[in-house]
């Protein structure tokens, strides 16, 4: 890998000097972002840095946050057993955790409010102006601080004048999509801008026993904000959002035949459960006490009831030099979410949880102005979390336990980083760039315990009681830069950058104290050498080559539990391991009317330390030096549009494609849970006016050669298979107006 890393560089190098004999404006678009906390153009920043508009998201297919995965290199967003829990993955470094309590290495924000649990990112994406995605550590310039990088969302702002839309789609299995806004001024200095959002049907899935439907979606969101301008010098925006879903979670297909009787002899026995003949059969059940244990209805199906409501507050005073900015937050997640985690008729793995996620949040910062040689930028972030999850299993027809588990706990977090960055412009091509970052961390967790209810027996497997435990940590991180300009569209780049990413506990079903934690904070530092060019007035490039050193990797490994003498799940910290890879990004304009975008991402990383298991004395465990972590290593994909003049008319045809590689989970599942690459391709056709886009109509396919693909695999219990399949072919129509 290092000689493919070596010959990137080289063509960067050769693609640096073709374009410095360039002189004059391009005639690409200028892409104006705030990653820096500012608003630039993002060939002028020294990251590796994707943009995708709000118009691209949808013409890429893109609803939610899972969905980002097939439109930039090197992201992977997994669901957890089909659930609602998000797990993102930025260049090999994330997090795999089915439960909610854990942050992830990948910040994700929400105009500049981070959501620090995964879980709060499952929401619509509607009105949005673009989205940000940075690969790197970031934390010198933002609130919380992260290993992988940072997915920032920034959603349209009110307008000085009135204007409304309203787009909507109608697609296969009676999807019905549909999102409205009205915008302009309410009084003097005062303007404000109401969104809305609504998504039903789409069953794609089907019981293999019943033929019931299973993926429908429901989902309702609304967004309200105000902004307030008294003076040239001070601005208020308030944003208040809130959002329901009560979508039918994702059934999980078995790819191969399922012994209900694995781990323990059941008499009498049950059948085995053949593979399924489609990727689109799966099966579900709910016992009438589970039911009631929960407080669901007996005739449930796997679905989720949550809500994720919040409200920001962003004022802005700006001084002769300077700007002062505050960002004040509250969010709050009720999560209510039933699953079938065997996937059959039985009673083997069903699951319920029911979380609340409390999360306040204060920034305030103060930023230099103008665009003068020397530019700095200094933040403080606190924020107080409050997390608190009931878990509940059925396994009273598996022939492991046969009883009911229920495990509780709370979380208490509170975070405070100080940060700051600045970059000092030494020559007339040359800049320097330097960040720092000082952040103290505490977690609490609080009366952590597992019952097994069990019939005719209450069993307490915890050997001391409920668990208790705390985490208290102290991290510095920071960022170097070196820019230089060869020629005026051309920037070159290298950083060094070290991000932390905190500490945390296993809260699964467990029956032994070991099983819990803390595990410790991770660090990344990262190297990185970049290239971003305007080649010709019609081509734009942009590379970037990485290399991350990994100390105290957080990764799932195993223990073996002293009461029950089987093995368990529990997070531990890899001593040292590495990644290394980079990615090209291509924007090419051959003719006016043609549009042509492509990217590329390749990584590979493995282990460097002795063993990852906390029972280092069982000697069935491997000594995984050298072992390769476990991702997808090349991503790739691209989109093509092409616009028709027809008189005052415009036909647009346009498709796009995207590439993932082999996922091989040999780390803890075995080479028996590989999912095998795949392709996607989505296609449109749209008609609008030549001049403006007061309104459009069209044509649209997802998955337009019918991709048969998995998304993961996994198992819960011995014997079992499963895989969330992807979603098959889906056409419908589309239209749009505003005014």
């Amino acid at each position: 890998m290092y000689s493919r890393l070596s010959a990137a560089a080289l063509v960067a190098a050769s693609l640096a000097g073709a374009a410095v004999a360039i002189a004059g404006p391009t005639g690409l678009e200028e892409i104006v972002v705030t990653a820096q906390r500012k608003e630039e153009s993002a060939q002028n920043i020294g990251v590796a840095l994707s943009v995708i508009s709000g118009d691209s998201l949808k013409a890429l297919g893109v609803s939610n946050v899972n969905d980002l995965q097939n439109t930039t290199p090197s992201l992977e967003v997994e669901p957890a057993f089909g659930s609602g829990q998000a797990q993102f993955r930025l260049r090999g470094v994330g997090f795999i955790d089915y439960t909610a309590n854990n942050s992830s290495p990948v910040g994700v924000n929400l105009d500049e409010v981070p959501l620090p649990f995964p879980v709060q990112t499952q929401g619509q994406l509607f009105d949005v102006a673009r989205v940000e995605v940075l690969r790197g550590p970031q934390g010198t310039l933002y609130g919380r601080n992260t290993t992988g990088g940072a997915v920032n969302f920034v959603t349209n702002r009110p307008t000085d004048e009135f204007h409304a839309g309203i787009s909507a789609r109608y697609g296969t299995h009676n999807l019905v999509d549909a999102e409205g806004f009205v915008s302009g001024p309410l009084a003097d200095k005062l303007k404000g801008r109401i969104s809305w959002a609504v998504t039903d049907g789409g069953a794609w899935q089907r019981n293999r026993l019943t033929g019931e439907k299973l993926g429908k979606q429901e989902k309702y969101a609304g967004r309200v904000q105000l902004q307030w301008d008294p003076t040239e010098n001070f601005d208020l925006r308030l944003n208040v959002h809130l959002a329901k879903d009560k979508s039918d979670a994702n059934g999980l297909q078995f790819f191969r035949d399922y012994d209900p009787n694995a781990g323990q002899p059941i008499t009498p026995a049950r059948p085995i459960i053949p593979a399924d003949s489609s990727p689109y059969l799966t099966g579900w059940s709910l016992q009438p006490s589970f039911a009631q244990t929960v407080g669901i209805s007996p005739g449930s199906r796997p679905g989720l009831n949550n809500s994720n409501n919040g409200v920001d507050l962003t004022a802005q005073l700006r001084f002769d030099g300077f700007s002062l900015t505050s960002i004040t937050a509250y969010n709050k997640l009720i999560r209510r979410e039933f699953g079938d985690w065997d996937a059959s008729q039985y009673a083997a793995s069903d699951v319920y949880f029911r979380d609340t996620a409390k999360v306040f949040s204060q920034e305030v910062r103060v930023a230099s102005a103008g665009t003068g040689a020397f530019g700095w930028l200094g933040g403080v972030y606190y924020s107080n979390e409050k997390f608190a999850e009931d878990f509940f299993s059925d396994f009273n027809q598996s022939p492991l336990v046969a009883g009911t588990a229920h495990t509780s706990s709370t979380q208490d977090g509170k975070s405070l980083g100080v940060f700051g960055q600045t970059e000092y412009r030494f020559a007339e091509r040359w800049k320097a760039i330097v960040g720092l970052r000082y952040e103290h961390e505490s977690r609490d967790l609080n009366d952590l315990n597992t019952s097994f209810d069990i019939p005719g027996v209450i069993f307490l497997p915890t050997l001391t009681g409920p668990q208790n435990r705390s985490l208290s940590t102290s991290d510095v991180s920071g960022r170097i830069g070196l820019e230089y300009r060869p020629a005026d569209e051309v920037l070159l780049y290298g950083t060094i950058s070290r991000g932390v990413k905190s500490g945390g506990y296993n809260i699964h079903n467990t029956t032994s104290p070991l099983g819990v934690g803390p595990f410790q904070p991770e660090k990344l530092l990262a190297y990185e050498l970049g290239i971003k060019s305007d080649v010709t007035p019609t081509l734009r490039l942009n590379a970037s080559v990485f290399y991350y050193d990994y100390k105290d990797q957080q990764v799932l490994s195993k223990t073996k539990d002293p009461v029950s003498q089987s093995y368990i799940g529990v997070f531990v910290n890899a001593p040292k391991s590495e990644i290394h890879g980079g990615e090209v990004e291509a924007t090419w304009r051959p003719i006016a009317d043609l549009r042509i975008e492509q990217y590329l991402g390749y990584k590979e990383g493995k282990f460097k330390g002795k063993i990852l298991n906390s029972d280092e004395s069982d000697p069935t465990v491997k000594n995984f030096d050298g072992h390769p972590i476990d991702f997808p290593k090349l991503s790739y994909g691209g989109e093509v549009a092409y616009d028709l003049h027809l008189g005052s008319l415009k036909l647009t045809p346009s498709i796009n494609y995207d590439y993932h590689d082999t996922y091989r989970q040999l780390f803890l599942l075995g080479p028996d849970y590989t999912v095998d690459s795949y392709w996607l391709a989505n296609a449109n056709l749209t008609l609008a006016p030549s001049e403006g886009k007061s309104w459009s109509a069209g044509l649209w396919v997802h998955n337009v050669f019918g991709t048969r693909y998995d998304v993961t695999k996994n198992f819960f219990l011995p014997g079992s298979f499963v895989a969330l399949a992807g979603q098959p072919t889906t056409v419908g129509i589309q239209a749009s107006y505003s005014f």
